[in-house]
């Protein structure tokens, strides 16, 4: 008999530990409803009320979007300005420094170029003006000395500048030895 009443305890303790276990579920399914039902009931509050204030909150999100871009636009179009100016200026430097660099190399070929006719003995611009001015000089002396007048005079058969400059490389130094001679001579 001992035995069956602590069966029969059992049996009731568990009974009423699954009657406790019981009421908390069902308390807690009913907490769960209601918190559902809130939630729910949020979310239908707050559709209506995006319904009636939505336009109101577009239009206003617009406006602010429409003040934003044009700070935005005023501040990159004055930094823009500013590395434009910027670009420019330093696009100016260089191409100075190209033109100076430039024009210092060409007065180095020229300067060469110059040195190497004088090697070749290449008479110059100067050194043929010189020639004929002397020639100039030799035939009025010989019309003073009562020689036959020269059909043209030196200067009037003098080659124009482009045919000079073809004529340069062509001539001697023999012309200029004679024209020298022959001043030592009279």
């Amino acid at each position: 008999m001992a035995t069956l009443k602590k069966s029969a305890r059992k049996k009731t303790a568990s009974a009423s530990r699954n009657d406790d276990l019981q009421a908390q579920a069902e308390q807690m399914s009913k907490r769960l409803g209601e918190s559902a039902q809130q939630v729910w009931l949020a979310g239908v509050g707050a559709f209506g009320r995006a319904q009636a204030e939505g336009t109101k909150l577009f239009e206003t999100l617009v406006k602010e979007g429409l003040s934003l871009e044009h700070i935005t636009r005023k501040a990159a179009g004055g930094k823009a300005q500013a590395m434009r100016d910027a670009v420019e200026t330093t696009v100016g430097q260089a191409r100075e420094r190209a033109s100076d660099t430039w024009d210092r190399l060409e007065k180095v070929f020229e300067e060469r170029v110059h040195r190497a006719l004088r090697r070749l003995e290449v008479p110059s611009r100067e050194d043929l003006s010189a020639l004929i001015d002397r020639v100039d000089a030799l035939n009025a002396e010989l019309r003073k000395l009562g020689g036959a007048p020269a059909a043209k005079s030196a200067r009037a058969a003098r080659p124009r500048k482009a045919s000079v400059k073809k004529a340069a490389p062509a001539a001697k130094k023999t012309p200029a030895k004679r024209a020298s001679r022959k001043k030592a001579a009279p």
